[in-house]
Formats: structure tokens, C-alpha cells, sequence
């Protein structure tokens, strides 16, 4: 039973290699290759079409610029209200009133102290241009407002919560468009819009509002990570990648209520009409020049205007990082349904959901994701310390009674049938259970899935900082032993010929990684040793195998295993010294101390 045992978990492991060794080679390599030559290509492109560029098909909220400038100039092209909040800076475009320039204040490019702030949405006419635009739509009405119609400011002059600004237009046919714009402390804008109908006859209108990206950013890193078009409309969540955008187009889906948007990894801009409106949601590409521009869009149900009155339509814009309590609240005070789902929790949500509550609840008690980690780690360990005590018991007697079944197989070596009759009466005799050693690494199975997904998607994982030189709990550990972690001036990455080997995934070993491999080493030790020589050999090379396989990941994930590692050895250290077995932490200490261990 032993051997089958053994079988298993060399087959369960090796397997595990074999994936994520196949996974880095065949998707993450490939997809980086392909993201350089898009960017290369959407570079030359951009070069020979500004000239002659043509603009995108006449339609409610689309529209395209012929040239590419830099962000500045495009600004600049257009009259301007400034956004001033504790989260947000940017402008308003009077041309068009669209919101189409904006940062996120209290987030950064990188963990630089002075970073630049993220950008989210930048103005028509810069490269990989981003903004949400509103207005109506109606068949046969000359003078409706458009991407080129200038707005006057009629009140207010920054827009900052509790000082809207107010905009207004007339089509110089009996109609007059006002539009009030709000922003709160966070990242939600409330626009307001009024038409007056001052002409002698009814008009009919439908309200639209889009966000429309024109070009893949050139930033993406994570293609597990969901990014592209997504809403819940309809009652149910609408996911489309980029790449299948691109190829088949999205959905037109009929809803009442609900939101549309584009997500990023973390960040995300969202329309919510009023929850009550019918409207027609749309995902779609269209084409200008080399330029794909993709937009998200709604149209609601059309209104009569009858002379001398009017009708007002709201609309929300979520313009932000998916925080996800910030993203809970507005479900609650808006009726929003499910704005929380646009952080990818992925398929297995009922572990990465809880997993990331919990994690939030131990930082609110310590103040560090990194200490959160340690305690979500012990409390792992605690909720299955039964069942991993009982597990490394059965390991701990295995390794005791390891002379007899060494006796036992040499003594039938030519008799397998009666070795294995030998070996389970022993084994029943001991009260040893042989299964129960793969328990332990069962248990891990789900938890490392759950802390991977919530590092990779949840933008509080992101920049956040544990001590020392862990400032990113979510990207990979920033030293390297090519330099001694940093004690060498140079960068191992421009190193002639070998630089960027040394400098790839593969090969990153930062001391966190290191520490893997020697608690792995130690945590493997505590196992009873492998009856074949080939099977002792594989357990023996894993550490290193997986030094080096785990390296690139995030390194709070690597805090996780090497903690865990280390309580895991504590536990069987305990149990080991408990039945008097010998075990490697004994070994080493008698060989720095010099005094002989005690055997039992």
C-alpha cells in the first residue's frame, strides 16, 4: 500500500510540474511575445494612418480622432472643467462634456514613492484614448449635441463633491440640453440630464451613455485575469476578453438595469442607468484606420417630449479601482446589482470570496496584508489540525517502524503478494494508515488556488507592503541572489549574453524563494524515506524543483509556503519527538552543538 501511496503522490506531483512548467512555457512566454509584437504593430500603424485616418461609423457615442498626439496636446484641443476630489484629478471636455481625463490619486504606477498617479481615461486624439461620453438620440432631429458640440458652463466652475458642474447646450430647434454633473468623495459621477422642449411641436428621444476605448493598453500582464468588456445585464454577468471582442464581437443584450462597462485588472469604468430603465446594452469593435476601439454602451427606452415641457434621465459613471467594499457600498445605496463581481473571483468564487473576507478581517486587526497572510496561514492550520495531526502521526509511526517494513521487503522480495500481506499487517497492527499522508497536501490544494486568485485580482493586494524589501505583496520578490540581493551594484539583467536568463522568471531566486526550498527540503525530510531508490532520488530533487518553479509567483504567496512549511515542521517535529523518532531538526542541532541526539 505504501508503494501505491508513493505511486500516487509521485504521479500527483510530477503531473503538477509538468503543468505549470507547460503553463509558463506555452501561455505566459507566448502571450508577453504577443503583447510585444501588438504593441510594435499598433506603433507602426499608428505612424503611417494619422494622416489619413478615417473616423469610425456615425453612431450614438462613437467617434474616432484622424491623428495620434501626445496626451498633453489632445487636452489641450478642447475647453476644459477641472475634476478636483481626494481620489480623483482630471478634466471634463466642454467639447462634447465628456469625462475623458482622469487619475487616480491615491493609487501609483509603481512602488516609488514618487510614481505617478494611474491614469484611467485620457482624451480623444492620444494613443490608446479612454473616456465615457452621454447624449440622446432621435431620428430626423437636426442640432442634437455630439462628440464636436461646445458646451457652456452655466454654473459652477471645478467639479469636487457637493459642487456639481452644469453644462448647457441648444440645438437651435426649440431644444435646450442641460447637463449637471456630480462626483463624490470615491469614484462615482452622477450625470444628470434635462431636455426642454420650447418648440411648437413633441419630439422623441433616447437617452445613450458609452465608454469607449480605442486600443488594447499596452500594460496588460495577467491573462488569467479577466479584462475586456463586462456588465451584469440581463440577470446575469457578461464576461468577453479582448482577444474574442476582437474576433466575434460582443452581445447586444436587453436589460432593466443593471451596468455596462470595460474592466482592467484593477481598475474599472462602469454606466449604471437608473435600475428601473429598459435599456439595450451593446458590446462592440468597430475600426479606425489601424485603430480597434472598443465600446461598451447603452440605450435606453425613447421619451416623448411634448412642447413646453421637459424630461430628465440620470446616469452613473463608476470611473475607478474595484475596491471591494467600496464597490458593496454602492450596490447598497444605488440598488446596483453586483458591481462587486466585476473583481474576477474567478469559478471557484466560494473559496477566493471568504479567503479575501478573512484577509481583510486580520488587516483590520493588524494593519499589514503580509501579518494577515501569517494569521490567515495559521488559522488554515488550526481549522484542519485534526486531521493533519492524525495525518503526521501516520507518517511519524511509518518512519518508526521503517527498519521492520525495510526487514519485511527484503525478507519477501521474490513473494510480492505475501510482502504486501506482510507490510498490511504491520500496518494494522501499528494503527498506521499509509493514505493519510497525502491529506496535508490536498488541504493546500484549494487554499494556494484562493490566495493566488485573491493576490492576482484584488487591487488592496496591490503595492501592499510587508516589511523590508517587501513593498508588493502581489508582484514577484524584487531581489535576486545574482547580486547578492542587492549587496552587488549592478543590474543582473544587463549582464552580456546570460542577462536576460538570469533576469527571467525562471532563474528570479530572491531570498523568499530560497526560503521555500530549504523549509520544503526540511518539511520533506520529516517524510519516511521512498523504498525505491529512483522514488527517494525524485522526493530528494522536488525542493529545488520547486525553488525554481515558484519563484516568479507573488511573493505573498511565497510567505504563505513558507510559513505553512514551517508550522508543518514544528507540528511534526512535536508528534516525531513525541514517539520518540529520529528526525533531521534533531540531526541538525547535534551537529551544531556537537552533542549526540537522543534516539528513541
Amino acid at each position: 500500500m505504501q508503494d501505491n501511496n508513493s505511486r500516487n503522490t509521485i504521479i500527483f506531483v510530477v503531473a503538477a510540474v509538468v503543468i505549470l512548467i507547460a503553463y509558463q512555457f506555452f501561455v505566459l512566454d507566448p502571450a508577453a511575445k504577443k503583447r510585444s509584437a501588438e504593441l510594435a504593430q499598433q506603433q507602426r500603424a499608428a505612424a503611417s494612418a494619422q494622416a489619413n485616418a478615417p473616423k469610425a461609423a456615425a453612431a450614438p457615442g462613437l467617434s474616432a480622432a484622424a491623428t495620434v498626439v501626445s496626451r498633453a496636446q489632445a487636452a489641450s484641443a478642447s475647453p476644459r472643467a477641472p475634476i478636483a476630489t481626494d481620489a480623483l484629478s482630471g478634466s471634463i471636455s466642454l467639447r462634447g462634456a465628456r469625462i475623458d481625463d482622469l487619475y487616480l490619486k491615491n493609487y501609483r504606477t509603481t512602488v516609488e514613492k514618487n510614481a505617478p498617479p494611474v491614469e484611467l481615461l485620457r482624451p480623444e486624439g492620444a494613443e490608446n484614448a479612454y473616456f465615457a461620453e452621454f447624449g440622446w438620440t432621435g431620428a430626423n432631429l437636426p442640432g442634437l449635441p455630439n462628440a464636436d458640440t461646445v458646451w457652456q458652463v452655466v454654473e459652477g466652475s471645478t467639479l469636487a463633491p457637493a459642487k456639481p458642474l452644469v453644462l448647457r447646450t441648444q440645438n437651435g430647434q426649440g431644444l435646450t440640453f442641460t447637463r449637471k454633473i456630480e462626483v463624490d468623495d470615491k469614484f462615482m459621477f452622477t450625470v444628470t440630464d434635462t431636455v426642454a422642449n420650447l418648440g411648437t411641436g413633441s419630439v422623441t428621444l433616447a437617452p445613450y451613455a458609452s465608454v469607449q476605448r480605442q486600443g488594447i493598453p499596452n500594460d496588460r500582464r495577467n491573462q488569467i485575469v479577466h479584462e475586456g468588456a463586462i456588465g451584469w445585464l440581463g440577470d446575469e454577468l457578461r464576461q468577453v476578453k479582448y482577444a474574442k471582442w476582437l474576433k466575434e464581437g460582443g452581445p447586444t443584450v436587453s436589460s432593466t438595469g443593471g451596468w455596462t462597462g470595460i474592466t482592467d485588472k484593477y481598475w474599472l469604468t462602469a454606466l449604471i442607468p437608473e435600475q428601473t430603465e429598459a435599456i439595450q446594452g451593446q458590446y462592440r469593435v468597430t475600426k479606425s484606420g489601424a485603430t480597434d476601439i472598443y465600446e461598451a454602451n447603452f440605450v435606453g427606452r425613447p421619451h416623448i417630449i411634448p412642447a413646453g415641457k421637459q424630461v430628465v434621465q440620470t446616469t452613473h459613471l463608476f470611473a475607478g479601482a474595484k475596491v471591494v467594499p467600496v464597490l458593496k457600498d454602492y450596490d447598497a445605496k444605488l440598488g446596483v446589482p453586483r458591481l462587486d463581481s466585476a473583481v474576477d473571483w474567478g469559478n471557484f468564487w466560494f473559496i477566493t470570496r471568504p479567503m479575501f473576507m478573512l484577509l481583510e478581517f486580520f488587516f483590520h486587526l493588524v494593519g499589514n496584508f503580509g501579518i494577515a497572510i501569517l494569521l490567515l496561514t495559521v488559522t488554515v492550520k488550526l481549522l484542519f489540525f485534526p486531521l493533519a495531526n492524525k495525518s503526521y502521526e501516520s507518517l511519524t509511526k511509518m518512519k518508526k517502524v521503517q527498519p521492520q517494513v525495510e526487514a519485511l521487503r527484503a525478507k519477501f522480495k521474490d513473494d510480492p503478494a505475501k510482502q504486501q500481506q506482510e507490510l498490511m499487517g504491520l500496518y494494522q497492527k501499528e494503527k498506521i494508515n499509509p493514505l493519510t499522508g497525502c491529506l496535508p497536501m490536498l488541504v493546500q490544494i484549494p487554499v494556494f488556488y484562493g490566495l493566488y486568485k485573491v493576490l492576482t485580482v484584488t487591487i488592496e493586494m496591490r503595492h501592499a507592503p510587508f516589511f523590508g524589501w517587501i513593498q508588493d505583496l502581489s508582484a514577484k520578490d524584487p531581489l535576486t541572489i545574482w547580486n547578492l540581493f542587492g549587496l552587488l551594484p549592478y543590474n543582473p539583467a544587463t549582464v552580456p549574453l546570460v542577462g536576460p536568463i538570469l533576469n527571467s522568471d525562471l532563474l528570479h531566486l530572491g531570498p523568499m524563494a530560497l526560503l521555500y526550498g530549504l523549509t520544503m527540503f526540511l518539511s520533506t525530510a520529516m517524510n519516511p524515506p521512498q523504498p525505491d531508490p529512483i522514488q527517494q532520488k525524485i522526493f530528494q530533487f522536488m525542493p529545488l524543483m520547486f525553488m525554481f518553479i515558484m519563484a516568479p509567483f507573488a511573493v505573498g504567496l511565497l510567505i504563505y509556503w513558507c510559513w505553512s512549511n514551517v508550522l508543518t515542521i514544528l507540528q511534526q517535529y512535536v508528534i516525531m519527538r513525541r514517539f520518540k523518532v529520529d528526525n533531521p531538526i534533531d540531526q541538525i542541532i547535534a551537529k551544531l552543538t556537537g552533542k549526540p541526539r537522543e534516539v528513541g
